[in-house]
């Protein structure tokens, strides 16, 4: 005999032997659920005053019995899905209901997230002394909008149940198949709902809306497909989950109805609030600064930068090991078996503090190394020339330009994160050193900025920094305050800074003219190269005359990796 899934405990020998007998029943044909076996389920559950359901296969057979409490029915592993993504699980559910609630939330999540044939809810109360009511739900793909989607169905009694049920059930498949089997990789694409969440106030749906729009371009940096966006404005955020249970199961449940395995909310989540609204969804959640780690894995290069992000990832990921259980489930013998020794936790929580010492002593020395290296520069006189700005602002294009470089460049946020440093030569025979640094964003993770302190460096010995700008963006000046705030932030706000108003190719000119006189910058285009010629001279002006007209420092071999160009390749 097979068992019975679910709580079982305070239930009387002739009630177990009797919810054991249910496996001998059989649904026939493409019967939905016979009259038999919901009479059966309905007695039981009256008589536990439980819940109280069964998963039958394709055959009719029942595979699982399954004993809830009296509001809720825990399912049982039921293994993988048949075939592939596009195809049912081949099980249908059928359950009693005691409350008159009918199909509830937890029920749609159920049939969406297991793909399962159908769920079948049957009420225990007849009202007035009437036949009791039956509730009807399975999927049915949208071919326009490629999803799959519950469909419900209400009926008075069981008799109303459409005889051919199962067969509409197949029916629903065999289009799932044609719309979605050729589709491979829309199969395995990381698919999210983005959620964005914010106190009410003046402004605040506008914020909201640039938030997620700033969230959308991250996730596709990071691979990931946005299928769809939540956006709330509460009159203040909830401690606990940020927006409410409530609204984390609709969104739960939009979410496996899309098909989408992800939530990201555009806000940092506290330790607890990411451990409350983790217990209340089956859905991986990940915040703002999760993802931009994220990102910044995916794209260091050097073993600098893959250091940097894997401390960063470590300090973030340590208060949230904290907030974990510590249940003696969790314990783990100790030595002698003289008391229970750590915790898998504790474990956790000290190799993670071991890694961050060791990760910290090696950024230490890399950046004893790149001291060395600029003080080679120093001694030489040669000038620091940075360059810092706003992620996707056209910092690395800008690089390429200037020049004639091949630095990876692309229309994603943080396209390129490792410092890249280039030794050029102007028209008047100066040299200077351009280093492109990591781009900014609002809000910058604080983890995030102390681990990249040691590469910020870097700027400490600029004697002018470029900050590039988007000109074609429409949140300029929100974009222009942040990263002035970072620079203040990391103690630089005093070094010379020279505005580079990029992308002019993309922006209105009148709005441009505007931009230059309100920040003294200089219109250029680094796709074009229309604007470098002023561009150059103003770098010229601003870095050689401030040193009195150093001349260039003669017989010096290029750095290693750096570029070495000569005049002639600054002509326009």
């Amino acid at each position: 005999m097979r068992e019975l899934d679910g709580s079982t405990t305070g239930l009387k020998t002739s009630q177990v032997h009797r919810l054991e007998a249910t496996f001998r029943r059989k649904v026939k044909g493409d019967e939905l659920v016979s009259g038999e076996l919901a009479r059966h389920l309905v007695e039981l559950s009256q008589e536990l005053h439980r819940q109280v359901g069964v998963l039958v296969d394709r055959g009719g057979n029942v595979q699982h019995v399954i004993v809830g409490e009296p509001s809720r029915l825990y399912l049982p592993d039921v293994g993988r899905a048949r075939a592939g993504s596009y195809r049912l699980r081949g099980l249908r559910l059928i359950r009693t209901e005691l409350r008159g609630q009918g199909l509830t939330r937890e029920d749609l999540a159920d049939l969406s997230k297991l793909r399962l044939d159908a769920v079948v809810v049957i009420e225990t109360e007849a009202l007035a002394g009437g036949p009791r009511a039956v509730h009807f739900a399975y999927l049915v793909p949208d071919g326009a909008t490629r999803t799959v989607t519950p469909t419900k169905e209400s009926y008075s009694n069981l008799r109303e149940l459409p005889p051919e049920a199962m067969g509409l059930i197949r029916d629903a498949e065999s289009e799932m198949g044609r719309l979605f089997a050729r589709d491979a990789k829309a199969l395995v694409r990381d698919l999210a709902v983005v959620v964005s969440v914010h106190a009410s106030g003046r402004g605040a749906r506008t914020r909201a809306e640039q938030s997620v729009a700033e969230m959308e371009e991250l996730a596709r940096t990071a691979g990931v497909e946005v299928i769809d966006t939540v956006i709330q404005i509460r009159r203040e955020i909830d401690p606990k989950t940020v927006l409410g249970q409530g609204k984390i199961e609709e969104i739960t449940l939009r979410a496996l109805e899309l098909g989408a395995e992800l939530l990201i909310f555009d806000r940092d989540l506290s330790p607890s609030q990411l451990r409350a609204i983790t217990n209340s969804t089956d859905l991986k959640v990940l915040d703002r600064t999760m993802l931009i780690l994220d990102i910044f894995a995916r794209r260091a290069k050097s073993r600098d930068g893959k250091l940097q992000v894997e401390l960063a990832q470590l300090k973030y990921a340590l208060p949230r090991l904290v907030e974990k259980s510590t249940a003696m489930s969790r314990l783990t013998g100790g030595i002698g078996g003289q008391g229970p020794g750590e915790t898998k936790l504790e474990i956790h929580r000290r190799r993670a503090r071991d890694r961050i010492n060791r990760l910290e002593k090696q950024i230490e020395q890399l950046s004893v190394q790149r001291n060395v290296r600029r003080k080679r520069r120093r001694s030489a006189r040669i000038p620091q020339l940075a360059i810092v700005g706003y992620t996707n602002a056209g910092k690395s294009t800008l690089l390429n330009a200037l020049t004639r470089s091949d630095v990876l460049a692309e229309d994603k946020l943080f396209a390129t994160l490792d410092p890249t440093s280039r030794r050029v030569r102007f028209p008047s025979d100066h040299e200077l050193v351009l280093t492109d640094t990591v781009g900014f964003i609002r809000d910058l993770p604080k983890d995030l900025v102390n681990a990249f302190k040691a590469t910020l460096e870097e700027l400490e010995e600029a004697d002018l920094v470029l900050h590039v700008m988007d000109a074609a963006d429409t949140l300029f000046d929100e974009k222009r305050k942040a990263v002035e705030a970072i620079l203040a932030e990391l103690g630089i706000d005093d070094i010379p800074r020279l505005v580079v108003l990029n992308k002019i190719d993309l922006a209105n000119r009148l709005l441009v003219t505007a931009q230059r006189r309100a920040t003294d910058g200089v219109p250029v285009s680094a796709t074009t190269r229309e604007g470098l010629p002023e561009l150059i001279t103003r770098v010229e002006t601003e870095v050689f005359q401030a040193r009195g007209g150093l001349a260039n420092a003669q017989g010096l071999e290029p750095e290693d990796g750096l570029t070495f160009l000569g005049a002639d390749e600054w002509v326009e």
